[in-house]
């Protein structure tokens, strides 16, 4: 079985991710920076938006010391698209095995998405042992997780979508669980407003959470 990178040794002491949907370049590093004072610092940017890949470059090069994911990775060009923009880890919805693929042999850590027992599988069978459980809420929650920690006792998850402050603990409380996803740590309101030092205050309350 192939050895693969790792995301755990990345996450550092957080243990919620914001997931990051850049609309306008010029938000990307004060947004960095306001979560990064809040304590986290590891951070994913989707490939939603047109501005996603220079939001990407931005964060990369002016905040050195964020850990910058990027996500909603569907393609095996967008895999070298997000390393040539700064990626440290790589996050898919869901996992082909095309895509799989072009992901291991990226040399970047990885957080591969599976929503299934057979995708998990697959996944592990290709050698990753890390993986983005999405869509959470709608695919199982946290009974789900914890059915699957049986069976895929060497499997850790990253659980996003229908994740918020209200529910984020019971997550980060299963052991197969290493930490959260979510988009609540930016409001819109905040990020329309330019509100850095919000952001940064939910970012101190979503630190906290699941701390070990």
């Amino acid at each position: 079985m192939t050895t693969l990178p790792r995301f755990s040794p990345l996450l550092g002491a957080a243990r919620v991710i914001p997931v990051l949907t850049i609309e306008d370049v010029a938000q990307a590093v004060p947004l960095a920076r306001a979560l990064a004072e809040g304590g986290i610092t590891v951070i994913e940017v989707t490939l939603r938006t047109d501005a996603a890949l220079k939001a990407c470059e931005a964060i990369a090069h002016h905040c050195p010391d964020v850990v910058l994911g990027v996500g909603t990775i569907l393609t095996p060009s967008q895999v070298d698209e997000a390393r040539d923009a700064g990626a440290k880890f790589l996050v898919t919805p869901g996992t082909t095995e095309k895509l799989a693929r072009a992901v291991a042999e990226s040399g970047i850590a990885a957080l591969p998405g599976a929503g299934t027992i057979s995708e998990m599988v697959a996944l592990l069978e290709m050698g990753f042992h890390e993986m983005k459980f999405f869509p959470a809420e709608a695919a199982g929650g946290v009974n789900y997780l914890k059915s699957v920690a049986g069976p895929l006792a060497d499997l850790r998850f990253c659980p996003t979508g229908g994740i918020g402050a209200t529910n984020a603990e019971t997550y980060l409380a299963l052991p197969n669980v290493l930490c959260v996803g979510g988009s609540w740590l930016t409001p819109k309101a905040a990020l329309d407003a330019g509100d850095w030092d919000e952001i940064a205050r939910i970012s101190r309350e979503a630190a906290k959470l699941g701390r070990r």
